[in-house]
């Protein structure tokens, strides 16, 4: 590790005697017909230590060097003072091979104000590369931070300052730094790598952070909307909200839609609920589906009964099946008008581009808090009657655990 970040500080930070060593200002002239520039603002005490500093460094004394190089920065005072000493520093470091003093020069350096624009981002990059080294991860995240203002990356530099927020435990920090991330790849023409995504998510699931949890599986989807990732989300979502036997029909009914139930845990979970649900039809294309896609074995004993028991009772659920009345169909659709907006207006505002995923999550919290306050409103003046629904038994939700790598 060592080598390799001085090699790099080899590489970017080299100052030679030609171009950003110490240069000595050659006396004006009385006659110009033209005003010059002002050159650099040496303190004479300064100029005078940085020479012999130099020419000691050069001929091999390095403890001379260091001992001249004290003397310069103890008399600093302009911006050109700071600039040539920390210039000076950071070579005597390379020379000594020692990072301290590279650090401190780099940092004198910076904090004269005249180092080039082109030269700024190797400095921040260097100072958290030395940090890193020594597991400093409060001084790196300043530096990075630092870099990713001055040379964006289109994400990268974001990508490696999350990770370090993680390792200091800032969990809430690192999930909206890969959010940083993702959106400076998105504005620069790119497309944010999945494994971000995941990331993210993964670091917000792990801490129980709901929130953060919520908006990365969102984006998870939206960015990359494959069978795991809808899988993975979903259960998230399943399993954090504690639904009722209903309410997780309704979620592994669109894990079914999206191509999202895989292994043996999905389909006999599903097939089950909806069982006992009362749905036996429902059960049984599932029960089907999972054999035939070899997630299910049928030689299971579980597996056999539930097939004996759910060919017994489809025949008699489907007689008992009142025939298709249309305006039935359409008063229940009126009646569930709210419900479907809530979820259409939500995918609708992020699959659009109206929304951040954050964004349409805040939306959907407000539009059910509305339609909530609609709801109760009406049904205290009498507009709204609620039909008795037949009592249902409620069994806990699957706590089986969940890992993000499966």
């Amino acid at each position: 590790m060592k080598t390799m970040i001085r090699t790099a500080m080899m590489a970017t930070l080299m100052i030679g005697a030609g171009t950003t060593g110490l240069m000595v200002a050659s006396p004006a002239f009385a006659a110009k017909k033209e005003a010059k520039p002002a050159g650099p603002q040496y303190t004479k005490a300064v100029q005078i230590a940085l020479i012999a500093a130099q020419k000691a460094q050069t001929g091999g004394d390095l403890v001379g060097a260091a001992a001249q190089l004290a003397i310069a920065d103890a008399a600093k005072t302009t911006a050109d003072d700071i600039l040539a000493v920390g210039q000076t520093t950071i070579n005597l470091g390379l020379a000594t091979k020692d990072n301290a003093l590279l650090e401190k020069g780099l940092e004198v350096a910076l904090s004269s104000g005249k180092v080039a624009a082109t030269e700024v981002p190797k400095y921040y990059r260097n100072l958290g590369a030395i940090a890193l080294q020594r597991n400093d991860y409060t001084k790196a995240i300043r530096a990075y931070e630092e870099l990713d203002k001055v040379a964006p990356s289109g994400g990268e530099t974001a990508v490696n300052l999350a990770e370090m927020y993680q390792r200091i435990k800032q969990t809430p920090q690192a999930v909206a730094t890969f959010a940083r991330a993702i959106a400076a790849k998105k504005a620069a023409g790119e497309v944010a790598p999945e494994v971000w995504y995941r990331r993210s998510l993964a670091i917000a699931y792990d801490a129980k952070l709901p929130s953060e949890t919520l908006a990365s599986s969102l984006a998870l989807v939206a960015a990359y909307p494959n069978p795991t990732n809808w899988r993975d989300a979903l259960t998230i979502f399943r399993d954090g909200a504690k639904f009722d036997d209903q309410g997780s029909i309704d979620v592994m009914r669109l894990q079914r839609a999206v191509g999202a139930l895989a292994g043996e845990r999905d389909f006999a979970e599903y097939a089950d609920t909806a069982s006992l649900r009362g749905l036996p039809g429902e059960a049984k294309a599932v029960l089907d589906e999972g054999i035939a896609k070899g997630m299910l074995s049928a030689a299971k004993p579980f597996i056999k009964d539930l097939q004996v028991n759910l060919g017994a009772r489809v025949p008699k659920d489907k007689a008992s099946l009142p025939a298709f009345d249309g305006r039935e169909a359409w008063a229940a659709l009126k009646d569930a008008k709210w419900e479907l907006l809530l979820p259409g207006l939500t995918l609708g505002v992020m699959f659009g581009g109206l929304a951040t995923p954050v964004e349409a999550a805040a939306v959907a919290a407000r539009l059910d808090d509305n339609t909530g306050e609609f709801m109760a409103r009406h049904m205290r003046h009498g507009h709204i009657r609620i039909s008795p629904a037949p009592a249902m038994p409620v069994r806990p939700a699957n706590a089986a655990g969940f890992n993000l790598e499966d």
